[in-house]
């Protein structure tokens, strides 16, 4: 029984945060950011994505948001070394703050980023999804 003024959650393809894990899930099954993750950041932060059927699957995100959803899909840390960065480093223990951390020291919005970001879009195009400019 549903109370009036309380909407129930749709299904997972309704809510922003799980597309965005599923997102990262598949990239992460099918290899894709491997080598390039200042990319992946940057345009995970910064630009926009859409699905294979044109739906959001981010409009840009927080650093927050990003550590917090790197988090729960268990991206490998070792992949902060394509940042120049040592994984031991970083905190050990809180692996939210650990990608927070990892973020923080990218330089995300720097020259090389953005270029990383336009390399790892034409490899979105590869995948089914398309990646524009940040959102407005």
């Amino acid at each position: 029984m549903s109370r009036p003024g309380v909407k129930k959650a749709g299904p997972a393809k309704d809510r922003p945060m799980d597309r965005l894990q599923q997102f990262l899930n598949e990239l992460k099954r099918r290899g894709a950011g491997q080598g390039n993750l200042l990319g992946l950041l940057n345009v995970l932060i910064g630009r926009r994505i859409v699905d294979r059927d044109g739906a959001p699957v981010t409009e840009g995100i927080t650093w927050r948001t990003l550590s917090a959803t790197l988090k729960q899909v268990r991206w490998d840390k070792h992949a902060v070394r394509d940042l120049g960065l040592d994984p031991a480093q970083l905190p050990p223990r809180d692996r939210e703050r650990f990608w927070y951390q990892a973020i923080a020291q990218a330089r995300v919005d720097s020259e090389a980023a953005s270029e990383a970001g336009d390399r790892f879009t034409e490899q979105l195009r590869r995948l089914d999804y398309g990646s524009g400019s940040s959102p407005q």
